[in-house]
């Protein structure tokens, strides 16, 4: 049925998707229609069930359809979906958000593409500068300005990354290799003045999970504040899911360094499409209608989504957080096994609760040592696992999630699974002797 639903979907849809990973380019076969989920486990409309390790892409950290999260979303909603007016649950939201995060202030929105725009436009009206910089391999959203490759040199303008994006709307990015302070600093000496700020993930994720090396983030806050530029973090996936205060309670209490902006999303969600940005009340108080910079949004702070993610942060105890850290290391550990048995090259990489698999035999520091992994092997990896009841994302550059409902069972069921997902992997180019 999964294939009916997929050539039907084709016929209405681009691609049958409405987000590219999701229809199995990058890996070959038939996506997974899903039918419904509970806890750890996703049903197909076929009736098969799989473990979930992709969580929604991260939100899930309390599992599906969870019976408090339930709730209290179905109470929202008998109340009335949407007002188009303030609600009292965006605004607990917001408190439990600055609470936990090193923001002042908060606003909503309904994606975290919508985040990093909107973040973006507000370092530029605050600013009055107009560059922007990224690095390679970093994703937030589909914003044109963000859609940018790297240039034919070392610290360039961006070009763009997909038909679509005009010249104009890249030629003010700039795109950095991660990690790369000398670039960080070569960009800055020549355009500083100009730099309105720049963008990262505060752990990349998006080409894998790449844990910044120690002080990295200090080094590009500090660099941000000696320019005037603003520093603008990006904790759309790590945010309440590398741990419970994100990557900045992992690191940046730490080391020192504080983002001027702060991306939200996934986990704030609960499931539900809320995202939202926030940071230095001077910065964002030049957010209308209390200041100059414009945005809005219809569904913003929407009653049931922020209902959703305000129970899903008060649920998130320390105890989740030490339970998403247990069963991760029994997989990865696991994982290591297989591969290695089976003489795979792969490296395990972890950053907090968030961990992914690269299948090469040398540590990944950025996109380009992701881009030299050996996509075929992941395949067939992907391949036997899917067939073995475990639902991997379905491309080499993204993290596994777990979740809180991921029992003995659920992840005995991932451990059953890998020595045969290994040797698949072996044959199909990736054993060495």
């Amino acid at each position: 049925m999964s294939r009916a639903w997929f050539d039907r979907a084709r016929a209405v849809t681009p691609g049958g998707v409405n987000s590219p990973v999701r229809a199995f380019d990058a890996v070959g076969g038939t996506p997974r229609f899903i039918r419904s989920a509970r806890g750890a486990w996703l049903t197909d409309v076929d009736g098969y069930e799989y473990v979930d390790l992709i969580g929604s892409w991260g939100p899930m950290l309390l599992g599906h359809a969870h019976p408090d999260v339930l709730a209290a979303v179905a109470e929202a909603a008998a109340r009335g979906t949407s007002y188009g007016a303030p609600t009292t649950p965006e605004v607990e939201l917001a408190e439990e958000i600055v609470a936990r995060a090193p923001v002042d202030r908060v606003r909503f929105v309904s994606s975290g593409t919508e985040a990093t725009m909107s973040a973006i436009r507000l370092a530029r009206g605050f600013t009055g500068r107009d560059l922007v910089v990224k690095f390679a391999g970093c994703y937030h959203g589909h914003v044109d300005a963000l859609l940018a490759s790297a240039g034919s040199g070392l610290a360039t303008f961006g070009v763009p990354g997909t038909p679509g994006v005009p010249d104009a709307s890249t030629a003010l990015t700039l795109v950095l290799p991660y990690h790369d302070r000398a670039a960080v600093e070569k960009v800055f000496v020549e355009h500083g003045d100009r730099i309105a700020c720049l963008i990262t993930e505060a752990a990349p994720g998006n080409m894998g999970v790449i844990p910044p090396e120690p002080g990295f983030n200090a080094f590009l806050a500090e660099t941000c504040a000696r320019h005037g530029a603003l520093f603008v973090s990006d904790e759309v996936m790590t945010g309440f899911r590398a741990s419970a205060r994100g990557q900045w309670g992992l690191d940046g209490a730490v080391e020192g360094w504080r983002p001027d902006l702060v991306t939200f999303g996934k986990v704030i969600g609960g499931g539900f499409p809320a995202a939202a940005f926030g940071g230095r009340a001077d910065v964002m108080s030049r957010l209308a209608p209390e200041g100059p910079v414009y945005q809005a949004g219809t569904l913003s702070g929407n009653p049931v989504a922020t209902t959703a993610g305000l129970t899903t942060l008060r649920l998130a105890t320390d105890d989740v957080y030490a339970h998403l850290a247990a069963a991760g290391d029994t997989v990865k550990a696991a994982v290591t096994e297989s591969l290695t048995a089976a003489g795979v090259p792969h490296v395990v990489q972890s950053n907090g609760t968030m961990f992914s698999v690269f299948f090469t035999d040398r540590p990944v520091r950025d996109f380009d040592d992701a881009s030299g992994q050996d996509v075929s092997a992941f395949a067939a990896f992907f391949h036997a696992m899917l067939d073995a009841g475990v639902h991997l994302p379905p491309s080499a550059y993204e993290a596994w999630f777990l979740s809180a409902a991921h029992d003995d069972r659920a992840v005995q069921t991932v451990l059953d699974a890998l020595p045969a997902a290994a040797r698949a992997a072996a044959a199909n180019g990736g054993a060495h002797e």
